[in-house]
C-alpha cells in the first residue's frame, strides 16, 4: 500500500500502475470536505516519494465517482470574507495542481455521478474515461457561485471557451455522449469495462501511444485564440448568458464570465489567481447565501421525509376521486411513476376529461423525446376510469380531489369509507378546508390525511401533507412515501385554515388589497414584485389562480384568522368577483387576456379594471416607492410564514422556506422567507414592522422575532 487514508488509498496494480482510489470512510459519497483535501495532498505526497509508480488511475470506491465539494462547510468558509475566500482557494488550487504536474499519465475512471470539484477533479487528469450510467459537469451556478477549483480554467482549455460557457452556464450533468461530443472526456465504454480501459490508456500513454504530456500542457497554456477571437466568443457569451439571467438577481453567470475573460490570456497558474478573485466575489453575495441555503434546506427536507419510510405501509394500487384537470393531474403523476390508478368520477364526460388531460400531458412527452409511445400506453394503461366502487376493496390510499366545498368533500368522503379496506388511507386534496373538520364525517379519522396538490400538479414540486387531529402516524408515513413515490417533496404540516402555503399567500394578497385601497397602480404593483423576484405580480397572480378561488379561499381565512386576514374594507378582489371578472378562467380580471400571435393568451391593460379599483379606493391612485411596496408586501407574507412557525403549523425555517418557493415561487436568490429575514437583519426586519404596524395585525412583528432581536437569534446560525 503506497498510502492509506480516510478518503484516499493508492496501491500498485500491475507494470508500475497504481490505483488511486477515493473512498470517503463513513459517508455514502465522495466530496471534497476538509478531510479529503488533507489527505488528498498526502496522497499526492506519497506517489512523489514512490518512483515505482509510472502511471495513475484515478478511481471511485463509491458508486458515484465524487459529488463535488462539501457544501455544508461553505457557510464558514464564505462568512470571513472576500479575501479569506481567497486565501482559502489558493491552497486547494496548489493541491489539484501538484497532482496534475504529477510527471507520470493519469486517467480517471468516470464510475458516476462527477460533479463539480468532482468533475475538476477528473480534468486535473491527463485523460478521462467514462462508464456509459456516468454523468459529468460543473453546476456550481444553482449554488450562486461557479466552480472554484479551477473547473473555469480546465474546462475552457480542454473543450473552448464556448462550451465551457454553455457547460458551466447551463449547469445541466451531461451524460456520456454529450460529454464525448464535446471533448470532456475522451472515451465511453460500459460500467464492468472502465477501469480495464482506463489501464490501457494508461499503458498507452507509458509506450508512447498517445501523447499525455501534451494534453497535459493545453491546460497549462493560456487559450489558444487570439484577443479578437476571444473578443467575439465573451461577446457572443455574454449575449446569450445574460439575457436568461438578470444580472441583479443572479450576479453569478456574470462574475463567472468576468472571471473567465480574465484569465484566459494567461498561463494556468495566473489564470487560477482570476478564477479564485473572481469565485470569492460571488461567494460573498446575498444570493450565494441563499442558494447554498436552499440546496442545504432541499437536503434537510429530503431526510425528514426518508424518516417516514419504516411506518408507512406499501401503497400498490392508488384511486383519485373526481376526474377534472386536478384529478386527471393526480392521475397522471402517479401512473407515469409506476403507481396504478383508478380514477373514478359520477359521469362519463367527467372521466372523459381526466383521461383527456393525463394522455394530453404524456403526449407532450413524447412529442418532447422525454417518452417512447409504448410508454405512454404503458402509463394510460395504469390508469382505470370507472363509475363504482367495485374495485376499491384493491386500494390502499384514495386521494379525493372533489369541488372545494366541505359539504360535497364530506358526503363523497363518508360515502369512499364505505367502501374501503379498514386500513386504506383517504386523502383530502383540499386547499383550505380544515382536516380536522372534514374527519368529523368519517367513521375513521385516524386513516384521514390531507394531501394537498398544487396546480398544475406535473408541474410544482410541493405536497403538503397535513395531519389533523386524530391523523394517525400510519397515514402521515404512507402518504408521504407515496408523494416521493410520485416525484414530489412532501413537507408535513399541521391543521389550521389554509394549512401552511395558503395561510401564507392570502395575508400577502390581502396587503395588495391594502396597496390598492391606498392609491396603489396594480401594475406598478406587479412591476416591482416581478423586479423583486417573484415570478409574477400580485394582481396578474390572483388572475391565474382564479379570483373566485382567490374569493372563497379569503373568506376560509378571514373566518380563522379575523384578527388579520379580515379586512373591514371591501377590497378590488371582490368587487372584481362581484362583476365577474375571474381572471384567466373568463379572460377578464385586473387584465384583459387576448390571444397573441402563437395562440397563448396575453395579458393586456383593460381600463375598466382601473374604473373597478378606483370605486373601491379611498385614495386617488398614486405613484408609491417601489421599496415601500415591497416592503408592505413583503411584511404580511413573512409575517405569517413566522406564525406558522410559531404556532408549529411547520416544524422548521428550512420546511418553511422550501415549501414557499416550491409552493408559490418565493424568488429562490432571496432563499425563502425567513432567510429574507436573516438577510435583512432580524432587529431591522423588526423595525419595519413597528414602522407599518398602524397598517394592521398582519404587519406587526411576532412574538417569536421580537424574542430573536432581542438576543441576536438568526433563523440559520
Amino acid at each position: 500500500m503506497i498510502h492509506a487514508g480516510n478518503a484516499i488509498t493508492v496501491q500498485m496494480l500491475s507494470d508500475g500502475i497504481a490505483e488511486f482510489r477515493f473512498d470517503l470512510q463513513g459517508e455514502s459519497v465522495n466530496k471534497f470536505n476538509r478531510a479529503t483535501i488533507e489527505d488528498f495532498k498526502a496522497a499526492i505526497a506519497a506517489v512523489k516519494a514512490d518512483s515505482s509508480v509510472k502511471g495513475l488511475v484515478v478511481t471511485s470506491g463509491k458508486s458515484t465517482f465524487i459529488v463535488g465539494a462539501d457544501i455544508t462547510e461553505f457557510g464558514e468558509n464564505f462568512a470571513q470574507g472576500e479575501q479569506a475566500i481567497i486565501d482559502w482557494a489558493m491552497p486547494v488550487h496548489d493541491i489539484f495542481n501538484s497532482f496534475e504536474d504529477l510527471d507520470i499519465p493519469k486517467v480517471a475512471a468516470i464510475n458516476g455521478m462527477a460533479l463539480g470539484g468532482g468533475f475538476e477533479m477528473c480534468l486535473v487528469c491527463d485523460y478521462r474515461v467514462m462508464s456509459e450510467q456516468a454523468q459529468v459537469g460543473l453546476p456550481e451556478i444553482k449554488l450562486g457561485i461557479f466552480p472554484g477549483f479551477g473547473g473555469t480554467v480546465r474546462l475552457s482549455r480542454v473543450i473552448g471557451i464556448d462550451n465551457a460557457v454553455e457547460w458551466m452556464a447551463m449547469a445541466a450533468p451531461k451524460k456520456p455522449a454529450a460529454a464525448l461530443k464535446d471533448g470532456a472526456v475522451d472515451a465511453v465504454v460500459t460500467a464492468d469495462k472502465l477501469q480495464d480501459a482506463a489501464i490501457d490508456l494508461v499503458k498507452q500513454a507509458l509506450a508512447g501511444r498517445v501523447d499525455w504530456k501534451a494534453k497535459r500542457q493545453e491546460k497549462i497554456d493560456p487559450v489558444k485564440l487570439n484577443q479578437l477571437e476571444q473578443m467575439m466568443a465573451f461577446n457572443s457569451a455574454k449575449g446569450a448568458v445574460l439575457a436568461k439571467a438578470n444580472p441583479a438577481q443572479y450576479p453569478a453567470p456574470k462574475l463567472l464570465l468576468d472571471s473567465l475573460q480574465a484569465g484566459a490570456s494567461l498561463p494556468r497558474n495566473e489564470a487560477l489567481k482570476a478564477e479564485a478573485a473572481g469565485f470569492a466575489k460571488a461567494a460573498i453575495t446575498p444570493q450565494a447565501g441563499a442558494l447554498i441555503g436552499l440546496f442545504i434546506n432541499d437536503q434537510v427536507v429530503k431526510k425528514t421525509s426518508k424518516k417516514y419510510e419504516k411506518g408507512a405501509h406499501p401503497v400498490n394500487q392508488a384511486a383519485v376521486l373526481g376526474a377534472g384537470i386536478m384529478g386527471g393531474g393526480i392521475a397522471y403523476q402517479a401512473a407515469s411513476k409506476g403507481t396504478p390508478i383508478i380514477m373514478k368520477d359520477i359521469g362519463n364526460p367527467q372521466l372523459a376529461l381526466g383521461m383527456k388531460e393525463a394522455n394530453g400531458l404524456l403526449t407532450k412527452q413524447v412529442e418532447r423525446k422525454k417518452m417512447k409511445p409504448a410508454q405512454m400506453g404503458e402509463t394510460l394503461a395504469r390508469i382505470r376510469p370507472t363509475l363504482s366502487y367495485d374495485e376499491f376493496k384493491e386500494v390502499d390510499i384514495v386521494i379525493e380531489a372533489v369541488t372545494e366545498n366541505p359539504k360535497v368533500k364530506g358526503i363523497v368522503l363518508a360515502e369512499t369509507e364505505k367502501n374501503v379496506r379498514e386500513n386504506t388511507i383517504i386523502a383530502s386534496n383540499t386547499s383550505t378546508i380544515s382536516i380536522t373538520r372534514l374527519a368529523e364525517n368519517l367513521q375513521r379519522p385516524e386513516n384521514f390525511v390531507g394531501m394537498h396538490f398544487f396546480n398544475p400538479v406535473h408541474m410544482m414540486p410541493l405536497v403538503e401533507v397535513i395531519r389533523g387531529e386524530k391523523t394517525s402516524a400510519e397515514a402521515i408515513a404512507t402518504t408521504v412515501v407515496l408523494a416521493q413515490k410520485m416525484g414530489k417533496t412532501p413537507i408535513v404540516v399541521n391543521d389550521c385554515p389554509g394549512f401552511l402555503v395558503n395561510r401564507v399567500l392570502f395575508p400577502y394578497f390581502g396587503a395588495f388589497d391594502l396597496l390598492l385601497k391606498d392609491g396603489a397602480d396594480f401594475q406598478q404593483v406587479d412591476k416591482v414584485m416581478e423586479k423583486f423576484g417573484w415570478p409574477m405580480g400580485p394582481a396578474y397572480l390572483i388572475d391565474v389562480v382564479g379570483i373566485d378561488t382567490g374569493v372563497h379561499g379569503a373568506e376560509v381565512m378571514a373566518e380563522g384568522f379575523p384578527d388579520r386576514m379580515k379586512p373591514d374594507f371591501k377590497g378590488s378582489i371582490e368587487i372584481m368577483y362581484e362583476n365577474k371578472r375571474l381572471g384567466q378562467k373568463n379572460d377578464v380580471g385586473f387584465y384583459k387576456y387576448e390571444l397573441d400571435r402563437k395562440g397563448k393568451k396575453a395579458k393586456v391593460v383593460d381600463p375598466t379594471a382601473y374604473e373597478l379599483v378606483a370605486s373601491v379606493a379611498t385614495t386617488e391612485k398614486h405613484e408609491f416607492d417601489a421599496q415601500e411596496i415591497i416592503d408592505r408586501m413583503m411584511l404580511a407574507f413573512c409575517n405569517e410564514t413566522v406564525r406558522c412557525l410559531e404556532d408549529n403549523i411547520v416544524a422548521t425555517a428550512s420546511e418553511a422556506d422550501m415549501a414557499m418557493i416550491m409552493g408559490v415561487g418565493f424568488p429562490p436568490f432571496r432563499g425563502g422567507p425567513c432567510r429574507y429575514i436573516d438577510q435583512t437583519g432580524v432587529a431591522e426586519y423588526v423595525a419595519l414592522c413597528n414602522k407599518y404596524a398602524h397598517l394592521g395585525k398582519a404587519y406587526e412583528a411576532p412574538q417569536m422575532l421580537r424574542d430573536m432581536a432581542a438576543n441576536n437569534k438568526k433563523f440559520y446560525g
